[in-house]
């Protein structure tokens, strides 16, 4: 058993509030998961380093390509100042590393040497699944009541439901799955919450029969993946209200509600409009009380010739967007979002979350007539997981969406990359030609940044 050591005073990246973060030093290293076979990459990200953009150390996981390491996050953020459950003892030291395949869960120590992190705890899936009936294990995020994590199945891992589970903050024991009462979700997939207001927002991708083997074709035609939002109340555990977005919005997965405490909006995404093969975004706001949700951006899917196309898109004859993740700048300014199958990475202004404006686009990679990297190296697969620098000044990205997704619409194959792109503070994007890593023999994933990034923390303090 690990009891966490505590942080003498506050620890320097906890932020009060989404301003104060912003004006934080700049990132130095990212820690990004890497799969088939799994491990965790270190990624020189300091200008002024010898190392700089390249892989310094990997961390390799001991069971190979066992558990397909996803989406990770870190034991503690600013959350802890939340004078809900204030904790200024914890200090940002944990990464908490699930497989989405395995449901097994490595706690990972980034001191006294963040450039070598290593192992310290594995809880192991029959754990899991025993305390909490819950298995395929996707997003982790650090909250005031400990660590949250969603699971995507059941204990069997077929069906669901899916839901969350609870970590205890300082010796990440299982404490048990977070919901008192579900109402009618069954799909999991994201999660995030108005911290202020008592409320928790949960989407719905699939169950595990649905995405463990490859996009299932006929399920999507038949509109059998998620297609609402839920709403519960933080304080009960209780389900509130779900908002439908109709069912031919076909797998709701990224929640970016806004940063700043006393707003009560924010953003979600869709995979894919089976009418038109388009994918959107929606803001979910307050009427009078209730829950809504409003389309306000559509990105249609590109005509292609069926030539140029995988087999699973060639009787569509089109490439979809495919928008599998986005980023909210700490400021709610910007909305970054990226389309695995087109390749691009798109910024939209959100000042005015009714009204998003397009800002600028950059494109590498995608599904057909891919565009090469401006150093003129090739990156396969597309802008896929995103993560934005807590100044707003710079985006990374990887480009591998998950194994049997990937042999799917990537079916030559995918190469693990990472890239860089430098962001004009008034809007505007341009890739960086000077970095580009390629991660020999293993896919990329998600990232995360020291000190945290603008998909990481809560903040309590306007």
């Amino acid at each position: 058993m690990i009891i966490v050591s505590k942080w003498f005073g506050t620890d320097p990246t906890f932020y009060p509030s989404p301003r104060s973060a912003m004006e934080a030093p700049a990132e130095k290293l990212a820690y990004v998961a890497l799969l088939n076979p799994d491990g965790i990459g270190v990624v020189d990200l300091d200008p002024v380093s010898e190392t700089y953009g390249k892989l310094i150390y990997k961390l390799d996981m001991p069971h190979g390509a066992e558990d397909e390491l996803h989406h990770f996050g870190w034991n503690a953020c600013s959350s802890a100042l939340c004078p809900t459950a204030f904790h200024p003892q914890l200090e940002r030291r944990y990464l908490i590393v699930p497989g989405i395949r395995s449901s097994r869960i490595y706690i990972i120590d980034t001191k006294p040497d963040p450039k070598r992190p290593k192992i310290v705890r594995t809880i192991e899936p029959e754990e899991i699944k025993k305390r909490t009936g819950y298995s395929r294990l996707h997003t982790v995020h650090c909250g005031p009541e400990g660590i949250f994590i969603s699971a995507l199945g059941e204990a069997n891992g077929n069906g669901g439901p899916g839901g969350l589970l609870l970590l205890d903050h300082f010796n990440f024991n299982v404490l048990g799955a977070w919901e008192m009462d579900r109402g009618p979700q069954i799909f999991a997939y994201d999660f995030w919450w108005h911290i202020a207001h008592d409320v928790t927002i949960t989407s719905g991708w699939a169950t595990p029969d649905l995405f463990e083997n490859g996009l299932n074709l006929d399920a999507l035609l038949q509109r059998n993946y998620g297609h609402s939002i839920f709403f519960f109340d933080s304080k009960t555990r209780r389900f509130v209200q779900e908002v439908d977005l109709g069912d031919q919005h076909q797998m709701v997965l990224e929640l970016r509600p806004a940063h700043n405490p006393r707003k009560t909006y924010g953003f979600s995404s869709v995979v894919i409009d089976v009418t038109n093969l388009a994918s959107s975004i929606w803001v979910w706001y307050q009427d009078n009380g209730k829950w809504n949700a409003r389309k306000i951006i559509e990105i249609p899917a590109v005509p292609t010739d069926p030539n140029l196309l995988p087999p699973a898109l060639k009787d569509v004859g089109a490439v979809p967007p495919l928008v599998t993740d986005m980023v909210l700048s700490l400021d709610d300014r910007f909305l970054y979002v990226s389309c695995w199958g087109t390749g691009e990475l798109i910024q939209y202004d959100v000042s005015d979350p009714f009204n998003a404006k397009f800002i600028d686009k950059v494109k590498i990679g995608g599904v057909a007539n891919p565009v090469p990297h401006p150093s003129g190296k090739n990156m396969t697969g597309g802008v896929q997981m995103v993560e934005l620098s807590r100044d707003g000044k710079r985006a990374y990205f990887t480009n591998s969406l998950y194994k049997a997704w990937d042999d799917q619409f990537y079916p030559a194959g995918i190469k693990g990359a990472m890239v860089k792109v430098n962001i004009n503070p008034n809007g505007g994007m341009e890739i960086d030609k000077n970095f580009f890593i390629e991660f020999d023999g293993v896919r990329a994933h998600q990232i995360r940044l020291d000190g945290g990034d603008c998909s990481t923390d809560t903040f309590c303090y306007p």
